[in-house]
Formats: structure tokens, C-alpha cells, sequence
């Protein structure tokens, strides 16, 4: 079975207004509003990750230390990170 991963930037309300009304039942909403307020922290946290990683870079920090921060190798931090700054 294949995983696909979406990101999107669409609004809570996006989501709300694909559902059917027919087939969707009306209930509290408080599960879907955590869902959403989670899925932005992770959206946040991978940004801020992403840029704590470039400065590291730019302060001149190897891949071996930010791969070791991330507990994955060298090489796995600069395929995820790297794409930007030079090896």
C-alpha cells in the first residue's frame, strides 16, 4: 500500500465545506478544531526546524552535528535539509 503525504495551506473552513452534509452527520466539532491546531504546530515546528537547521549551516556547523542533533546520519540530514546550502 502506497502513503501519500499532502500538505495544504487551505483554512479550517476549506475543510468544513468539502463534507457532505448528507453523509456527514452533524456533530461537535471540538476533535476537528484539534486536529486542525495540531496540524498547524507540526506545520510550525517543521519551519522552525527547518530554519534553526540553515542557521546551524550558516554559522558554519557540520552535518554530522545537525545530524546528530536529529539522531539520523549525515547524509540523512543533508538529503532532507540540504537542498539549499552547499555540502
Amino acid at each position: 500500500m502506497q502513503r501519500t503525504t499532502t500538505t495544504t495551506t487551505s483554512s479550517p473552513d476549506t475543510g468544513l465545506q468539502s463534507l457532505d452534509p448528507a453523509r456527514t452527520p452533524s456533530r461537535d466539532a471540538t476533535h476537528f478544531r484539534r486536529i486542525i491546531a495540531a496540524k498547524k504546530h507540526v506545520i510550525d515546528a517543521e519551519q522552525d526546524l527547518a530554519r534553526a537547521v540553515a542557521d546551524a549551516r550558516a554559522a558554519g556547523e557540520s552535518w554530522t552535528v545537525i545530524g546528530a542533533a536529529l539522531g539520523v546520519s549525515k547524509q540523512a540530514a543533508h538529503k532532507r535539509f540540504g537542498h539549499s546550502s552547499p555540502c
